[in-house]
C-alpha cells in the first residue's frame, strides 16, 4: 500500500506526542516513495523532524539506579544456554569478545539497559564503544536487517536522550568531559548502506544535525571491522 505525503505528515503529527517511541512507530520504517509526490517517505520524515527538532528534547531522561555497567562473568560476551538467541544480541557479543573494534575503539559493554523500574519504556543499548575520547551508542543491526536508515538514527538518538549521561560515564569511570554520540551501526552493503548511496539529502541533514555518523560493519574470518562511508 502506497501513501501519500499528508498522509505521513498526519501519522507523524499524531504520533508525536511521545517522541520516546517515534522511533517504533511503522511510517518511520517505510520504504519507497509517496503516492503523490514520488518523495522517499524518509525524506518527508526527516524533513518534518529536521522543521522540529523541539521535540526531541521532550524526550525524558531515565536516571538508572543500578549500574549501567553490567560487567561480571555473567556478561562478558559468551553465550550461554539462558542467553537470547536474536542474532544481533550474539554479533555483539562477538564484538565484546573482540575486545576492540576499528574506528569506533574499545567495546566496554552490550545490551546496556536503560530501565530504571520495569514499567519504563525504554530500550536497551545494543553497544558502547569508547576510543578515548568519544563514547559511542551505537545501534547494532544484523547484516540481512529491512529496517531503514532513519529508523536506525531514531532508536540511536532517543537511546541518547533518555540516558543520564553523567551516571553513565560515572559508571564506565570516564572523563566527565567526555562527548556522547549515538551512531547507526550496521553492516557494509546491507540494506541501510544501500538506501544511504541514493540520493537521501534531507535524511543525511538529519544525521548531520544530530551528529550520528553511521558506522559499517565487515566480518572477514570471524574479525569484524569497521569502515565510515
Amino acid at each position: 500500500m502506497k501513501y501519500t505525503r499528508e498522509q505521513i505528515l498526519l501519522k507523524l503529527e499524531e504520533n508525536s506526542s511521545d517522541m520516546s517511541l517515534l522511533y517504533k512507530e511503522p511510517c518511520v520504517n517505510y520504504r519507497g516513495k509517496t503516492a503523490d509526490t514520488k518523495e522517499y517517505y524518509t525524506e518527508v520524515i526527516a524533513e518534518w523532524l529536521l522543521e522540529r527538532l523541539y521535540l526531541f528534547d521532550r524526550i525524558k531522561t531515565i536516571t538508572r539506579q543500578s549500574s549501567y555497567c553490567m560487567g561480571g562473568e555473567e556478561h562478558d560476551g559468551i553465550p550461554n544456554r539462558s542467553n537470547s538467541n536474536r542474532e544481533e544480541e550474539l554479533i555483539a557479543m562477538a564484538m565484546k569478545r573482540q575486545r576492540t573494534l576499528p574506528v569506533v575503539g574499545q567495546v566496554l559493554d552490550y545490551q546496556t539497559p536503560l530501565k530504571n523500574v520495569q514499567k519504563d519504556e525504554a530500550g536497551k543499548i545494543d553497544l558502547l564503544a569508547y576510543d578515548g575520547k568519544t563514547l559511542r551508542i551505537l545501534e547494532l543491526k544484523k547484516p540481512d536487517s529491512m529496517e531503514t536508515m532513519l529508523r536506525c538514527v531514531l532508536e540511536g538518538y532517543t537511546y541518547l536522550q533518555t540516558v543520564d549521561k553523567e551516571k553513565l560515564l560515572r559508571d564506565f569511570k570516564l572523563p566527565e568531559d567526555t562527548e556522547i554520540k549515538a551512531s547507526p551501526f550496521v553492516f557494509w552493503n546491507g540494506a541501510q548502506w544501500k538506501e544511504i548511496q541514493q540520493k537521501r539529502p534531507k535524511l543525511r541533514r538529519l544525521m548531520r544535525v544530530l551528529k550520528s555518523i553511521p558506522y559499517y560493519a565487515v566480518k572477514e574470518n570471524d574479525i569484524y571491522t569497521v569502515t565510515e562511508e
